[in-house]
């Protein structure tokens, strides 16, 4: 049974209600087998949360898979578990695997219905476009996944990896032709990555009344405070997080978590994503966990509130 103060946190994403930590599902079919899904999915619904982003391209990076692995574990859950209608599923098309890449409108319907079948359900809450395609003109886009819509396959649609110019086009034909618009917008941003969504992109999403849910949000593990020199961690992305200890801005964002993280008695993870939590238009950060050990640095965003001096030092930092 979630726990009640734990579902009092939920935020209005569009016409749906929200975990302010959106669980990754990314490692799903990579680093965390079925069984180990399975446990995590577990223990973060039993914690309250309820909103679960994945793609149909996860994870084809891995040799020996084809794509679509996570989107199956997670319509196996669902079907034992019983569970879908508890939970806001958030899924992505476009990447190209293993539907075909882009967002013609025939990309688009056929990865929808692979997707639907996967996930062994009749509908989508929440459908990102992955990558923008900007060989396809944005009313097409907006058409189709309009047509999606009023067919009950997607209750809301979003964005990810698209630049400030092509969201604002979108949401301009959304409003003049009354057509479904974006209601949240993905985009790669934490600590130690913040040019990413800030500026053009974060103004839009602003102007617009755009929830924004951030991907890499602790930085491929970095911001969990376990990379430091000379420090061995046994993690499929350890490459990617271990580059940020060789630049200054690291090195500041890791003593400024450490300050901050100890006045509250609290995880790195916890902070960084509670820096991403209060933010402008942020809703809910996404973070993944290969293990239950992993989820509850991840769930306590919901109770960590920051004060403005510590907001105001991690920015330092991270500038």
């Amino acid at each position: 049974m979630a726990d009640n103060k734990q579902t009092d946190n939920r935020k209005q994403l569009g016409d749906l209600s929200v975990f302010p930590l959106s669980l990754g599902g990314n490692v799903f079919g990579w680093t965390a087998d079925e069984a180990e899904s399975f446990a995590v999915l577990d223990a973060y619904v039993a914690a309250g949360g309820n909103f679960i982003d994945t793609a149909d391209v996860y994870s084809a990076w891995v040799p020996g898979n084809s794509g679509g692995e996570s989107e199956t574990i997670l319509g196996n859950w669902f079907a034992s578990r019983g569970n879908r209608a508890d939970i806001v599923l958030a899924t992505k098309v476009g990447a190209g695997v293993p539907t075909p890449r882009g967002l013609s409108a025939a990309a688009i319907k056929t990865g929808v219905d692979e997707s639907l079948k996967r996930l062994r359900t009749d509908y989508i809450d929440l459908y990102y476009t992955h990558y923008d395609d900007t060989s396809v003109p944005v009313e097409e886009i907006i058409s189709t996944l309009d047509e999606l819509v009023k067919a009950g396959k997607v209750r809301q649609i979003a964005a990810s990896n698209i630049s400030a110019e092509r969201l604002e086009a979108s949401l301009d034909f959304s409003a003049k032709e009354g057509l479904a618009r974006y209601v949240a917008l993905q985009p790669h941003y934490n600590l130690v990555s913040r040019d990413t969504f800030e500026g053009p992109l974060a103004d839009v999403a602003a102007r617009h009344g755009v929830a924004t849910v951030p991907y890499y949000a602790l930085a491929s593990g970095f911001l969990t405070g376990k990379y430091r020199p000379g420090a061995k961690v046994d993690s499929a992305r350890a490459e990617g997080a271990a580059k940020y200890l060789d630049t200054e801005r690291g090195q500041k964002v890791l003593a400024a978590l450490d300050d901050v993280a100890a006045n509250h008695g609290a995880q790195h993870a916890t902070v960084a994503l509670a820096w991403l939590a209060a933010q402008p238009t942020v809703v809910a950060p996404i973070a993944s966990a290969r293990t239950v050990d992993q989820l509850p640095a991840l769930l306590a965003v919901a109770e960590l509130k920051l004060t403005a001096e510590e907001l105001a030092l991690l920015t330092s930092a991270s500038e």
